[in-house]
């Protein structure tokens, strides 16, 4: 009864009717396209979602049925899924350090909006992309950094130009033709809208000190997911701050605002079911899913605390709730959750952990160490 059903109606509907041994990534369709509204509606400029995040088909598709018409890939793989899935949308390939094999797969793709953040790449850019892809011109956007604030993990360790180099770059592709313009990330999950005021105002700087109108601006990522209760990400009031900023620094005649959400898109149409393999003398749970799987990244940024814990009959638990270290399944010291969870005191092995807001670098990040893993998919009509 019910396994042979494609759409679920929630992920205790899943519990019940299949109490999987498996982990399971479901999906609401239904969420992800109404937060694709929420930023079409609200972010004033073009929302491209960063496909890094999760690049499942499905997402891709809804995406576009909700009317995303922009993508940030990564890599050729990035480039080619999106050209297939979404052969009208526009591609910024904004991973500012690429292969000559990497470069030439783009040009060769059409490819026409780049990221750069040093010399040494730009001069690479300049050795092979063209000024103009099939009449229109190609759009090279240095990035740059700031010191990160309110954000749960710094990009800025890995990429961006000081403003200074920025500038200096800036000049460069103007001088060489291509479509100047101005890009950065203000870090993951970040909450602090100021963040996004502080770097669009060093950005009128750097365009001062280059001489140069930048054409688009590039807020980046970091629009937060909904991780923690009660504290729901207040994307209005992000948005608002871009504008008003962007509006104060250049005036009415400013560049064109660009922005690639991945996280704040994906992650909260997702929820991740994780079943208790053992709780280990009432202190130590044990799920069979952990930081080698679909939770790798929380010891990165923090623990999920939007989690339900049912019976195998998918009622939920409802003892006091205390504190419990979890593990994942592998023989690996490392599987760990950072912290302690606040759980249910009555939390039995059998039982099914739920993870809300999972879909975002979770899908991709499965390794099947130690032979775990084994993650299976679903889609479901709601999450509660």
């Amino acid at each position: 009864m019910g396994q042979h059903k494609t759409v679920w109606d929630n992920p205790a509907d899943i519990i019940r009717h299949l109490a999987p041994e498996h982990p399971v990534m479901v999906f609401a369709p239904t969420v992800l396209q109404d937060r694709a509204r929420q930023f079409l509606e609200g972010f004033p400029g073009l929302v491209t979602y960063a496909v890094k995040s999760n690049p499942e088909e499905a997402v891709i598709q809804n995406l576009v049925a909700a009317g995303v018409r922009g993508f940030d890939v990564a890599s050729p793989f990035e480039i080619d899924l999106i050209g297939r899935l979404a052969p009208n949308a526009a591609r910024h390939y904004h991973n500012p350090v690429r292969s000559k094999s990497e470069i030439a797969h783009a040009v060769k793709a059409g490819i026409r909006a780049w990221s750069v953040d040093s010399r040494s790449e730009l001069e690479k850019l300049f050795a092979q992309v063209p000024t103009e892809v099939d009449g229109k011109g190609v759009e090279i956007s240095p990035r740059f950094k700031l010191p990160v604030l309110g954000a749960a993990y710094d990009f800025g360790s890995k990429f961006g130009a000081t403003p200074e180099l920025a500038a200096e770059l800036l000049a460069e592709v103007a001088q060489r033709g291509y479509i100047a313009s101005l890009t950065f990330h203000p870090g993951t999950q970040c909450t602090d809208p100021i963040a996004w005021e502080s770097y669009i105002r060093v950005a009128k700087d750097i365009c001062d000190m280059a001489g140069v109108k930048a054409q688009r601006l590039n807020v980046g990522g970091g629009f937060p997911s909904h991780r923690v209760v009660g504290v729901e990400p207040d994307l209005a009031t992000i948005f608002q701050e871009i504008a008003d900023t962007a509006t104060e620094m250049f005036g009415e005649d400013g560049p064109a605002l660009v922005c690639e959400p991945g996280r704040g898109l994906c992650a909260d149409a997702y929820a991740l079911i994780t079943r208790v393999k053992g709780v280990r003398d009432g202190a130590h749970v044990f799920l069979n899913d952990g930081v080698y799987g679909g939770l790798a990244e929380l010891p990165i940024i923090g623990n999920i605390d939007r989690i339900e814990v049912l019976d195998p009959q998918g009622n939920p638990r409802g003892g006091e709730r205390a504190g419990r270290v979890l593990f994942g399944p592998t023989c690996d010291s490392v599987d760990r959750l950072p912290g302690e969870m606040a759980l249910p005191e009555d939390i039995a092995e059998g039982d099914f952990v739920i993870f809300h807001g999972a879909g975002a670098y979770s899908t991709v990040t499965n390794t099947r160490f130690n032979g775990f893993g084994a993650m299976t998919q679903a889609t479901v009509m709601s999450l509660s």
